[in-house]
């Protein structure tokens, strides 16, 4: 208040506005340790901004992150409200951390419909089942995840959708949101092997290359596998999706379906019959060997 004013207290008035100390307004911070009353400095024009503890405030930095750490648990308004007396023996209404949570579901809306790029190289899309709390009870849901690589070879999270289960159905409404909200193209689309999601990809962005996940195709290669040979089909597999052009690749999954077709044929018939979503990033690196990807597409 001294440095806002100029002069201390019952000192020389020095600025030109006249402005001068009004006493002080009292309220009580509330935090983990309990609560604190304390006397908050006013002046005339009521110019003067805390800085320390900010008009407004009635609780601790840091008390808003324990309050959405419960409510991200799944706990109500009135069990948020329990828990933090017990705990810290402060009494916290429910009107003020509804209005931490709804101050957080802004900015969860906002980022959810934030704008996004143009052109995105690579776009990797996956699902994961968590437990979820809803209405008291705990179940199982699917959270789809959209990550996206960059033209400057940055991963993005372009979003997360959740749902009861996963299906083609969804991953369809979620590549239509991602090109309302900018996206044009997507040279290369990273998926897993669930029945009709290419299509649904392919709906939306007809130039998108998919490429199906390589750890999917392995795992489902070697659950045939017992564990004594597992390590040599493994490295076999390994030399055809490391391979540098798809000629290499082709001859790679050859020589594996000789050496191992008597004993697991359904490994190299389950690669044949999706090597067209397989070999993309091969395809693109022997088409296009030299320049941006950005100016080849464009």
């Amino acid at each position: 208040m001294t440095h806002h004013l100029g002069h201390e207290k019952h000192g020389k008035v020095v600025n030109s506005d006249g402005n001068t100390r009004n006493g002080t307004s009292k309220k009580t911070l509330k935090g983990k340790n309990g609560s604190l009353p304390i006397a908050v400095p006013r002046d005339r024009d009521g110019s003067f901004e805390p800085q320390l503890v900010e008009k407004n405030q009635t609780h601790w930095q840091g008390f808003d992150d324990i309050i959405i750490s419960l409510y991200a648990r799944g706990m109500s308004v009135r069990e948020i409200q329990g828990h933090l007396k017990e705990l810290y023996h402060t009494e916290i209404s429910p009107a003020l951390i509804s209005a931490v949570t709804d101050e957080v579901a802004d900015e969860v809306r906002q980022w959810q419909g934030r704008p996004l790029d143009a052109v995105y190289p690579i776009l990797y899309l996956d699902c994961i089942h968590v437990k979820v709390r809803d209405s008291g009870s705990v179940g199982t849901k699917a959270v789809y995840l959209a990550l996206g690589v960059t033209m400057s070879g940055v991963k993005e999270l372009l979003g997360m959708w959740i749902s009861p289960n996963e299906g083609a159905k969804f991953w369809l409404s979620v590549v239509t949101e991602l090109q309302n909200r900018g996206v044009r193209d997507v040279f290369i689309a990273c998926v897993d092997g669930l029945k009709g999601f290419p299509e649904a990809i392919e709906s939306v962005f007809p130039r998108t290359q998919i490429q199906l996940c390589i750890v999917h195709l392995v795992r489902h290669s070697l659950k045939y596998v017992g564990w004594k040979e597992r390590k040599a089909v493994a490295a076999n597999l390994k030399e055809v999706y490391a391979s540098s052009t798809v000629e290499l690749a082709e001859s790679a999954l050859e020589c594996l379906e000789r050496k191992w077709s008597s004993s697991y044929p359904l490994i190299a018939k389950s690669w044949r019959a999706n090597w067209q979503r397989v070999d993309s990033l091969l395809c693109l690196s022997a088409r296009n060997p030299e320049g941006d990807l950005y100016d080849q597409r464009h």
